[in-house]
């Protein structure tokens, strides 16, 4: 049976980080805080998103990235240090990453 993470509908807003998102891969500037376990994600374009540990951040690809419609909500589990990266899928555009707890 597959680990449940059990969260509640709603969660507390803590950090919001942009990006940009663009031809190159960048990464978020700041690891996720010591209280987050879950970030939203929303981006103004189609991209690829990699949550990596802070220590080791890899480039996002269109290869090893997880793939965000433009105009979508995602909730994603996380562990606090980590950090996330972002490619463009087809065109620039901007990812809210917003830390939940």
């Amino acid at each position: 049976m597959g680990s449940f993470f059990d969260k509640q509908p709603a969660s507390r807003q803590l950090t919001i980080q942009s990006v940009a998102i663009g031809a190159a891969s960048t990464a978020i500037a700041n690891k996720f805080g010591p209280e987050t376990y879950q970030i939203r994600l929303a981006a103004t374009v189609a991209c690829y998103y990699l949550i990596c540990e802070n220590a080791n951040v890899i480039a996002a690809t269109t290869s090893n990235a997880s793939y965000l419609p433009a105009n979508w909500v995602e909730f994603v589990a996380v562990t606090p240090g980590q950090k996330l990266s972002v490619i463009e899928a087809t065109a620039a555009g901007t990812l809210s990453v917003t830390e939940l707890n």
